[in-house]
Formats: structure tokens, sequence, C-alpha cells
């Protein structure tokens, strides 16, 4: 081999090492993106977590009132939709009444892990069954709720097919007033997102039933 051709060869294999060293040195550059852009997306959906749970942690006493009321009062309307069954006569009642324990008794075991989570005791169990806070207009007293005392329900409890029909429409619209107006409390001074989000869904859900209630009760005589 002449002086040339080992001066060429010498030169090739320089340019192909550096070209291989450069190579190595880019890969590690993207590999090193990546590890920070991994670093960089993990530290946000971290930052976002921790945000959320501190939202859900937040709480006042409007929040603690309205979940502490709201499960006696949901605890009531479940007692009256469970009369439905073997006394009601119009159908649409007990579908109703199913429908108003469907949604209620998840409700309260949700609100009751709110209450368990922020360290707030928890309404006993039977005490008031309808509710033990003064909403307002309904002054839980005396009174299971306006207008409705231990006398209206065991009068309810007595009753049978049409007559309890009326009976069980007219107290549960009642029943869902009061529902609405603390959620609409809830909803003007609560800080809890997600208490102020449960009780949007209670006052919307309520007013549709009632309205409901109301046109089966004009239906029925009532």
């Amino acid at each position: 081999m002449t002086r040339t051709n080992v001066r060429l060869a010498r030169l090739t294999g320089g340019i192909i090492a550096g070209t291989i060293v450069l190579a190595g040195c880019s890969d590690g550059s993207d590999d090193m993106a990546g590890m920070e852009g991994m670093d960089s997306s993990t530290s946000a959906e971290s930052s976002a977590g921790a945000e959320s749970s501190d939202e859900s942690a937040q709480f006042n006493n409007a929040d603690v009132t309205f979940v502490q009321g709201m499960i006696p009062h949901h605890r009531g309307a479940l007692e009256m939709a469970r009369m439905a069954d073997g006394r009601a006569e119009d159908p649409r009642v007990l579908d109703l009444a199913n429908r108003i324990e469907a949604a209620q008794q998840p409700e309260i075991e949700t609100m009751t892990g709110w209450l368990q989570e922020w360290g707030e005791p928890l309404p006993e169990e039977g005490s008031d069954s309808m509710g033990s806070m003064d909403h307002g207009s309904m002054d839980m007293g005396g009174m299971d709720m306006e207008g409705m005392s231990e006398e209206d329900m065991a009068a309810l409890e007595a009753a049978s097919g049409a007559e309890f029909d009326r009976m069980w429409l007219e107290m549960m619209i009642v029943h869902h007033r009061g529902a609405v107006e603390m959620a609409q409390t809830e909803i003007a001074e609560g800080s809890n997102a997600d208490a102020v989000a449960l009780a949007e869904e209670i006052a919307d859900s309520q007013a549709a039933e009632i309205e409901e209630m109301e046109t089966l009760l004009a239906e029925l005589g009532g």
C-alpha cells in the first residue's frame, strides 16, 4: 500500500470514528430530552392531582351544615319511599318512590364519606328522620317537616290505595321543597366543589320531581 493510500485510509477511519462519536452524543441528548419531557409531564400530572385533592379537601361551615342536614333529610325520603311498596295503588307513585330510593341512598353514602374525610360528626341514625335542621321556613323542633308531624307519618303508614297515593304525594312535595331550599343555600354559601355540585344536582332533580308529583296529584284529584 502506498503512502497516499495509507493516509487516505487513516483519514477515512477518522471521519467514520468522528461520525460514530457524534451520533452517540446526539442519541444521548435525545434520551436526556425525552427524560426531561417525562419528568415535566409527571410533575404536571402530580401537580394537577394535588390541586384536585386540595379542592376536595376544602370546606366551610355551610358545607358541613348542608351535609349534616341533608343526610337525615334523605333518610326521611327513603322512609317514605319504602312505605309505597304494598300501599301505593297508582304504579306511577310506586315508580317514583323506587327512583327516589335509588337516587338518594348512594347520595347518603357519598355525604357520609365526606363528613368522615372532614373529621366532622355524622348525624345519628333514627334522630329526626325527616331532618333536624332549621331550613328557614322549616323549623324541625317539634315537627319532622313543615306541616308534617309524627302523627302525619303514622297516618301515611296506616293508609293504602288512592288515599295513600294522595297523602304520599302531598308529603313528598313538601319534603322535596325543603331539600331544594337546603341545596340552594349550599350553592350560594358552600365552598367545597363536590358538595356544591351535589347541591346543584339535588336542586335540579328534585325540582323536576316536584313538577312531576304536582301533575300526578292533580290527575288523582288531590
